[in-house]
């Protein structure tokens, strides 16, 4: 496959003008996997009547919930405590009917509240939906190498998850009247794993130790037999999902790939943060193709990560390609190469969180949008601010390569970045149902 490289100043390319991938392999189902955030209630103000309003629902075939936590003693639990957890938010708040899927108001004497209520009514909705309780992320993930550690801590870890969440027996905390033995029954359908990152550093904090890479594997398969286990007196299937890392290095570190894909269902490789505004010097944050031209010692790419892992022995069905709903950002960048590649000040300005703004924000701002189809870029410049984002004619050209390559799927971070119409989910869902 030959690729030229072509460079172009549009703020509007067709979608025409995608470069040539290859044939799509045979019709096969894609998972479109996306995650509903537990703090986009506050701030962003999506609820997940918006997963059903917006239309993204009945174009997902599964959703994320974003995250439980792990504590030091290395099992699932639920609290109400800043930066700890919130029960709050995920069965104890109470939606007036205006704010329900459903459009049922909640009330006090009901044993299940909140997000997970929520998310139970859209599955009502939309029976082919399954939602999945995702666990750790970057904040949380300071404790998995402690329930990974030992065959009772992994036992303890993967049974503590199942009694919360699946059989749903949440606790009640404080003088809340919601939670109790079955109360959260129904909800979820799995367990997402996402451990950032085995064996390797990610948030400050974290308990790494070098045996993380095989305990990881073996976690997963401790999971793997309790789900089993659970579902033959259910009579149904319970997925294992995990959330990967992109970069070679961290793979190496922590991630045993043909074990850790026998016991998955499938696995999300992250396909975004390659650049951002840790970096002094602008770059690509989610390119579909390394660029020759990247001054960058490493060359980040969904490709090299998909190819690393393809190298590593991992079945190509049950790779699923992520990509973001939000774009990372700099300031004070010199108009040379259209911003590409440039020195700048720090991290632009974002609505909830300098150097990061939502898609729904990025798509409606001001300056020329530049888009490189050979290696799959797009970036937004004004002449200081440089914003590398991703959109529906990208996210078109990604959804082609992941059927030319016969992966398993997308997933999108995070729903709530995405704009009232769900244009992301859909550009995907139009090329992946």
């Amino acid at each position: 496959m030959s690729l030229f490289r072509r460079l172009a100043a549009v703020c509007v390319v067709a979608a025409s003008l995608l470069p040539s991938i290859g044939p799509a392999s045979a019709a096969v189902a894609h998972e479109r996997v996306a995650y509903f955030t537990q703090w986009g209630i506050y701030k962003r103000s999506f609820l997940v009547k918006n997963v059903d309003t917006s239309g993204a629902a009945a174009k997902l075939t599964t959703i994320n919930y974003a995250f439980g936590n792990v504590s030091e003693q290395g099992l699932c639990f639920e609290a109400n405590e800043a930066g700890v957890g919130d029960a709050w938010a995920d069965y104890q708040q109470r939606f007036k009917a205006g704010d329900s899927v459903d459009g049922v108001g909640d009330v006090v004497t009901q044993p299940l509240a909140g997000n997970f209520n929520q998310l139970r009514k859209l599955k009502a909705k939309h029976p082919g939906l399954k939602v999945l309780i995702s666990l750790g992320g970057w904040t949380w993930s300071k404790y998995f190498s402690n329930a990974a550690l030992t065959p009772a801590s992994r036992q303890a870890f993967a049974a503590s998850c199942i009694d919360l969440y699946l059989k749903g027996n949440l606790p009640k905390i404080g003088t809340s009247p919601h939670g109790g033995p079955g109360s959260g029954a129904g909800v979820f359908d799995g367990i997402d794993i996402d451990w950032e990152w085995p064996g390797s550093a990610g948030n400050v904090g974290n308990v790494v130790r070098p045996e993380d890479k095989q305990n990881f594997t073996l976690l997963l398969a401790e999971l793997r037999r309790q789900l089993d286990a659970y579902g033959t007196q259910t009579g149904r299937h319970y997925y294992l999902t995990a959330f990967l890392p992109a970069d070679p290095v961290k793979i190496d570190a922590g991630v045993e790939v043909p074990g850790v894909f026998s016991s998955l269902d499938f696995a999300t490789v992250q396909g975004y943060d390659f650049n951002g505004p840790w970096n002094s010097r602008t770059g690509h944050q989610s390119n579909l193709y390394s660029d020759p031209q990247d001054p960058s010692a490493e060359k980040f790419s969904v490709d090299a990560a998909v190819g690393a892992y393809l190298s590593r022995g991992a079945p190509a069905g049950k790779i699923i390609v992520g990509v973001p709903a939000y774009g990372k950002g700099w300031k004070g960048v010199p108009n040379t190469n259209n911003g590409l590649y440039q020195t700048s000040t720090g991290p632009a300005r974002g609505t909830y969180e300098n150097g990061t703004e939502d898609y729904k924000k990025i798509v409606a701002s001001r300056g020329t949008r530049y888009r490189d189809t050979a290696i799959g870029a797009l970036w937004l410049y004004d002449g200081s601010n440089w914003w590398s984002y991703d959109d529906p004619t990208l996210l078109t050209q990604k959804a082609q390569y992941i059927k030319a390559r016969g992966l398993g799927g997308s997933m999108l971070w995070s729903l709530d970045g995405d704009d009232a119409q769900a244009s992301l989910t859909t550009a995907l869902w139009n090329e992946l149902k």
